[in-house]
């Protein structure tokens, strides 16, 4: 078969009505519902960037799904493009050849997951894209897997050293997308420079017990670890009670509503925690 180069004019973009253009009636390419809702979703919000490609007899060689899409959006007109260089035989053949060549794509894993993570730190609806819920979570889910396996390494808890810490109050590093503050879990400041302007939606902390590190965390006793400054059991209930408020009080102003916090505690002071969080107006 001999293919023809298209003319000048063979390929203008031009708008025309849904009910002037007739459905190929041999396409084998087939479209659920599910799927032409995700396309409908797509033209509101990106627009309709990709023409319809037709014959001379207004017959759609390429972009079915699009125009079922846009009768479900109530659209009456579509851009097309009209392929009018393409033999009956060759409109045949590129209706296989657009759908079929389209399907042979495949992905690079490891970037998709980023450009996903990404999207979705920007809060952008990923599952709008065509992705669903599986197909992120096993796709993000199996890079940070495979990261953790190449990191392994260095995920290893180096052992303290005995001497005096070199880190002092203020000091703030930039780990990748996290920041590690050394500061004060008491000072609503610190906990603001920390979140830099980008309040949490999740929190996990683990705030000292007030129970006394050797005897309580030594494993089988071949570790030691040093007390902690406050809260190491020389606190009274009231005392620790006012400590808990103040922590969990600056943490939370920098969380957004609806945020969830995960808050380790021994079970000895239960009650204080519960007593910290009762009823305290930005605690939440």
């Amino acid at each position: 078969m001999q293919m023809h180069p298209p003319s000048d004019d063979s390929c203008l973009e031009q708008t025309r009505p849904i009910d002037s253009l007739v459905p190929y009636a041999n396409n084998a390419r087939t479209h659920s519902k599910k799927q032409v809702r995700q396309i409908a979703e797509s033209i509101k919000r990106f627009g309709f960037c990709n023409p319809v490609l037709i014959a001379d007899d207004h017959t759609i060689i390429a972009g079915h799904g699009r125009v079922e899409a846009a009768k479900l959006l109530g659209m009456t007109e579509v851009p097309v493009r009209k392929l009018s260089h393409l033999s009956r035989d060759e409109v045949r053949a590129y209706i296989l050849a657009d759908n079929k060549l389209a399907e042979n794509a495949g992905w690079d894993r490891d970037l998709l997951a980023i450009e996903m993570q990404g999207l979705m730190d920007l809060e952008f609806d990923v599952e709008g894209l065509g992705f669903s819920t599986v197909e992120i979570d096993l796709t993000i889910g199996g890079e940070q897997t495979a990261s953790s396996k190449t990191d392994s390494v260095l995920d290893l808890i180096e052992p303290v050293g005995s001497g005096l810490a070199v880190t002092r109050a203020g000091d703030l590093w930039q780990l990748g997308p996290h920041r590690v503050l050394c500061g004060d879990a008491r000072s609503t400041e610190d906990e603001v420079r920390l979140c830099d302007g980008k309040p949490a939606t999740l929190l996990f902390t683990d705030p000292p017990y007030n129970v006394a590190i050797d005897g309580h965390v030594s494993g089988l006793g071949r570790i030691k670890h040093r007390e902690f400054a406050l809260a190491s059991g020389e606190m009274d209930a009231t005392t620790f009670t006012a400590f808990l408020k103040d922590t969990l009080g600056a943490a939370s102003s920098q969380l957004k509503d609806g945020a969830i916090a995960y808050v380790c505690m021994d079970w000895r002071h239960m009650r204080e925690l519960l007593e910290a969080g009762h009823g305290r107006a930005r605690w939440r």
